[in-house]
């Protein structure tokens, strides 16, 4: 890392030691992990294709259904292994010194809480592929008796409670985020200090509304990320980098 880098990385935990942190993150804090991004080559959607995946077509056709549950299949298989990496430690450490409000994540994988985040501080506006909800009646069940049906090569029934349709706990295509999540992580982003975003795009609407709400009231804009993204002109600071290494290094000095 040269020493402009290393400027920007001193610069940053200035601010974070100065506290009132939301930290945002997408996809890209969880591939140091071994979970694939969606977007990057070789991500989840080089092998299967978001058009199939649409709320609406989950809800029409059977088909649809028995593909999006052979994908979670696989992402189930790939995903119970994953350990939280020095990214996440990073940001559940953050917490620990009393820095940090709150985690708004785009991921559905729970390594933030895996890391040592208070489950409560952390906002999934993507929900969760760890549990699986009714689409009718809203309950929700744990996801391994699912897993062990897909494993037999069976298929996944109905919602034993009202006989609607089950899939996993997470926001599809044309599916409406969890208001209340949304509105709380708006909120909290309007009135943090500093707006930390690791591992993400910056390019899924309306999740990535939130480091604009933050910005436009006046908070910090940091943005962690491999690859620029749209929101990079108007951040106070990018570091183009792994988030693992960056995050540590921050930390390193922050400690």
């Amino acid at each position: 890392m040269d020493n402009v880098e290393e400027t920007k990385l001193k610069e940053l935990a200035g601010w974070l030691n100065e506290g009132g942190i939301v930290v945002f993150t997408g996809a890209g804090i969880s591939t140091e992990s071994g979970l694939s991004d969606f977007r990057s080559p070789g991500g989840i959607w080089d092998r299967f294709n978001p058009a199939e995946f649409t709320i609406q077509r989950f809800t029409a056709s059977a088909e649809t259904r028995r593909n999006f549950w052979q994908f979670y299949h696989e992402n189930w298989k790939v995903s119970q292994g994953a350990k939280p990496n020095k990214a996440h430690l990073a940001v559940a450490a953050l917490e620990k010194m009393g820095k940090l409000n709150a985690v708004v994540t785009q991921n559905i994988d729970e390594l933030h809480q895996a890391a040592g985040n208070s489950p409560e501080k952390v906002y999934e506006v993507h929900g969760t592929m760890w549990k699986v909800g009714c689409l009718s009646c809203g309950h929700i069940t744990p996801w391994e008796g699912y897993y062990e049906i897909l494993e037999e090569g069976k298929e996944v029934g109905d919602c034993s409670q009202c006989g609607g349709l089950l899939k996993p706990a997470t926001v599809s295509f044309g599916q409406s985020l969890p208001m209340d999540v949304l509105n709380e992580a708006q909120d909290l982003c309007s009135r943090c200090s500093l707006l930390l975003c690791i591992g993400s795009s910056l390019a899924v609407y309306p999740a990535a509304r939130l480091p604009e709400i933050a910005k436009n009231a006046g908070a910090k804009l940091i943005i962690v990320n491999r690859e620029p993204t749209p929101l990079n002109g108007i951040a106070d600071l990018a570091i183009m980098g792994e988030a693992g290494e960056v995050m540590s290094r921050v930390m390193a000095l922050l400690e």
